[in-house]
């Protein structure tokens, strides 16, 4: 909802003000021209803010009270660029809140001034002031110390919050891609054990098929020694004694035996 910068008449925030006298929240001027920059300054200082009545003149009641008495100003587009002027001449720049009252009659300005968060505010002269009562005083340099500190305590701490929000974030994309390379490698890892539990199977049906085929040979070594011990006792017990073949047979005896016995040594065969 847009904030109402215009009444006709006086509004409940202006009529609570003019029924209260001058204080550590509240001032009343006759014409712009006496507004300061040094007042605005001591608003934005003050732990509360406060307002400003311009167009309101102060006076006592007969019970001795004083409170604010409208006379009314002008409130044309120079009065309005004369107030902001004095805002923007402090330093840092003292945000204000400009509302015309009391439109149809006498009107008046009610200057909003909220409690600065870019304390401490000074004017071009480097004045430290601070609403006190019902007037403006001088900071005391323990509480300009206050706040500077405090602000670069503020600014230090929403450094520090950005600084661990930022590496919170890359701790994120640093764990993303971590996880993500691991799980390259487990898929990597699961990749390996297979071609190495398929290589083991071929390894083991190569091996049983070997051993099979060794198997196989040494049988037929073994049926061949037999044969030839036969023979040879054949060729002994025929009467024309053939050395020259019984020779023979034997030298191929010996070859087989020596083959017989790399099988059952080694398992394979030796040159």
């Amino acid at each position: 909802m847009p904030v109402k910068r215009e009444y006709r008449g006086i509004s409940r925030r202006a009529r609570s003000l003019l029924a209260k006298p001058e204080g550590i929240d509240v001032d009343f001027k006759r014409e712009t021209s006496g507004i300061k920059s040094r007042d605005l300054v001591s608003f934005a200082n003050s732990s509360q803010g406060g307002a400003i009545l311009v167009g309101v003149d102060e006076y006592t009641r007969s019970d001795g009270l004083q409170r604010g008495r409208i006379v009314g100003c002008n409130v044309d587009d120079g009065a309005r660029l004369s107030l902001i002027n004095k805002a923007t001449d402090c330093y840092p720049i003292v945000d204000i809140e400009l509302v015309v009252e009391n439109i149809s009659s006498k009107p008046f300005f009610r200057l909003e001034v909220a409690p600065g968060n870019k304390r401490p505010y000074c004017t071009q002269r480097g004045e430290y002031s601070i609403r006190a009562d019902a007037r403006s005083r001088a900071l005391y340099p323990e509480e300009l110390l206050a706040m500077f500190m405090d602000r670069e305590g503020t600014l230090f701490l929403n450094r520090f919050r950005e600084a661990v929000a930022q590496l919170e974030q890359r701790m994120g994309q640093m764990d993303h891609a971590f996880g993500s390379g691991m799980e390259h490698l487990v898929a990597h890892l699961d990749e390996l054990d297979s071609q190495v539990r398929r290589t083991l199977t071929r390894v083991d049906q190569m091996t049983d098929s070997a051993k099979k085929r060794s198997r196989n040979m040494l049988q037929a070594l073994r049926d061949s020694q037999e044969s030839l011990t036969r023979l040879e006792s054949l060729l002994l017990a025929q009467s024309d004694k053939p050395t020259g073949r019984l020779e023979l047979m034997r030298d191929i005896r010996t070859r087989l035996d020596q083959l017989t016995d790399n099988f059952n040594s080694n398992g394979e065969p030796h040159d």
